[in-house]
């Protein structure tokens, strides 16, 4: 299956060498891909010009104007027509490319693919979600940031889109699916969390749903989906990625403390290094826009090569998965009802 993927070149802190070399690694992996590389001409070409292995894996189209990190969303809206970022998600909208990565400015990301791609019929509005670590594996979190507001229906909605991941992308026969609150118990939570627990009961993935879960239950493994709003989803991104930096930080100090200390480290070294692979939120780095019309994915814009690479994947595991052939049909009934409630 031959996948053509559309690539901003210019979005991330290291950008562009680091979406260069992680198209290297991911062109290793992924023979069949081909990639539309989009940016500018002087800071980009060079670049690729040096990486002999992409020179027939990838297509570069000069772009004059750059998204930056400041630019508001409502400004990438209004201009910027020819910059990196539009020209990459217009490629997908366009047909010419079936999935679009980028590390930069998430909130105009977020912003030109809802209006490029359009949402989904029958879904409210897309949620970005991703992968943690857990006791047991991996779990699928939504939202992460993009609705900081939600209502009970967004939050079923995307329960249904996370079950749905975790069912087709990363192949669990019956993903079990938690909304996180402040206590497990029924009486406790908001009303929107509250009418949120009684819709999905009623929904397709019922059968799915554990309940109500707390913060630590997602690192445990209780569930393999944990549904929440998008202020919620972010303070737990950002709170997860702050305490493994900070064990790996204390892990360091401790073994520099004494010379049995540093004795220790080199008969602990392989088990270490282990560790740290598995706390490498790189390795899990790359979450996407559930519910929208393509395949959209956001890589972390402080990632390096690795980590842009891993962004790749989740783009070709979506893309070869059909996961948007599968939302389309789940929310096909949807769609009649919300048009009628919206004339």
């Amino acid at each position: 299956m031959t996948i053509t993927l559309s690539v901003d070149a210019m979005g991330g802190d290291a950008a562009p060498l680091m979406v260069v070399k992680g198209l290297v690694a991911a062109s290793e992996r992924y023979p069949s891909v081909h990639f539309l590389v989009y940016g500018d001409k002087n800071a980009v070409e060079p670049l690729l010009a040096l990486e002999k292995t992409l020179a027939d894996k990838v297509t570069f189209v000069a772009c004059t104007e750059e998204i930056t990190p400041d630019t508001k969303p409502s400004a990438a809206l209004r201009g910027f027509p020819d910059s990196s970022m539009r020209q990459a998600i217009k490629a997908v909208a366009d047909g010419k490319a079936q999935g679009v990565i980028s590390a930069g400015n998430t909130g105009a990301y977020m912003a030109l693919a809802k209006l490029l791609l359009r949402t989904m019929p029958g879904i409210d509005r897309p949620a970005l979600a991703g992968l943690a670590p857990t006791l047991r594996g991996e779990v699928v979190l939504l939202d992460l940031g993009a609705n900081v507001e939600c209502s009970a229906k967004n939050l079923e909605q995307f329960a249904i889109m996370g079950e749905m991941f975790a069912r087709h992308v990363l192949n669990l026969p019956s993903p079990k699916v938690g909304l996180v609150n402040v206590g497990s118990e029924d009486i406790k939570g908001s009303p929107i969390v509250k009418e949120a627990a009684d819709l999905i009961r009623e929904s397709s993935i019922q059968d799915n749903f554990h309940g109500f879960i707390e913060g630590d239950d997602i690192t445990r493994g209780t569930i393999d989906v944990a549904v929440m709003d998008g202020f919620t989803g972010n303070v737990v991104l950002k709170a997860g990625e702050g305490v493994m930096h900070l064990a790996l930080q204390y892990f360091k100090e401790a073994f520099k403390s004494s010379w049995t200390a540093r004795l220790g480290y080199l008969l602990a070294a392989p088990m270490l290094r282990k560790l740290a692979l598995r706390l490498d939120y790189r390795r899990l780095n790359g979450a996407i826009w559930l519910g929208l019309n393509g395949v959209a994915i956001k890589s972390h814009g402080g990632t390096d090569a690795l980590g842009f690479a891993h962004a790749i994947d989740v783009a070709v595991d979506i893309v070869e998965s059909k996961m948007n052939e599968y939302l389309l049909n789940e929310f096909a009934v949807e769609a009649p009802l919300k048009e009628a409630a919206n004339q």
